[in-house]
């Protein structure tokens, strides 16, 4: 059985972005498992509104519509099942391991591979009693290394040989069919959680976290929750962080690696 076997692909030439599409989808009433693939965006997006463009081509750009009956503490685990089928898919296509970089990115040696965004609706109807509908978009570097001065890398440098991106769209969607069905129950993402905290490259490290509302949080990132929320110790005790840009520090406090 094929990953396209489980979930319904749209392909797409151009999109301006594959989460906006699916977003509107969602709002049509599209069930979960919609996924949307896209050969090229004019109107990427990162986290924080930034503009992400890659050349036609270079990137598997996909998204998918999860609708999963879970609080707001929880919902990072939608970016983590994306995220952790992501690096499976790389491991078994490219015999490529990457990290990840709490809360949205895979790393490699501290490059970036690939990027994951989350947005939620939650008055887009179509999902079972008590669901979210809950866009997740991955933008994986195949032939591209992301712009310049982002500290990025890309499979084919990593590997020295072309992929193809059907293989690692199915491997991805393989990967991500039991971890949507983990998304489901109280033990399943229990066991997402701690799949993050075996993957996740930030626990243990310095960091310096940027939060949405220009505040700054500097610390050793010592944990995660159960719900997928990043914890660090500062000198006035441990904050847990539910958004913001984190920074790796050197233990002399200068930045490490990849944005």
């Amino acid at each position: 059985m094929s990953g396209e076997d489980i979930f319904e692909v749209r392909r797409f030439d151009q999109l301006g972005s594959t989460n906006t599409h699916l977003l509107e989808q969602a709002r049509a009433g599209a069930p979960e498992g919609t996924v949307v693939v896209a050969d090229h965006q004019s109107a990427g997006r990162g986290r924080l509104g930034r503009r992400w463009e890659a050349p036609p081509g270079t990137c598997l750009l996909v998204s998918v519509l999860l609708r999963p009956v879970t609080g707001p503490e929880e919902r990072p685990l939608a970016t983590a099942a994306v995220a952790l089928a992501a690096v499976e898919a790389c491991q078994v296509v490219a015999g490529v391991s990457p990290d990840v970089k709490w809360p949205n990115d895979l790393v490699v040696a501290d490059r970036k591979l690939a990027g994951v965004l989350a947005e939620a609706d939650p008055g887009a109807g179509g999902g079972p009693e008590g669901s979210v509908a809950v866009v997740v978009g991955l933008g994986l570097n195949i032939e591209w290394p992301g712009p310049p001065g982002v500290g990025g890398t890309c499979l084919a440098h990593l590997t020295g040989r072309s992929l193809d991106r059907d293989r690692l769209l199915d491997a991805w969607l393989c990967a991500l069919a039991p971890r949507v069905v983990a998304l489901r129950s109280a033990d399943g993402r229990l066991d997402l959680a701690q799949e993050l905290r075996e993957r996740c490259s930030t626990l243990g490290r310095p960091v310096r976290v940027e939060l949405v509302d220009g505040s700054v949080v500097e610390g050793t990132a010592t944990g995660l929750s159960d719900g997928g929320h990043l914890v660090v110790g500062t000198a006035s005790g441990p904050v847990v962080i539910t958004a913001g840009d984190v920074i790796h520090l050197r233990p002399n406090g200068s930045t490490q690696g990849g944005g």
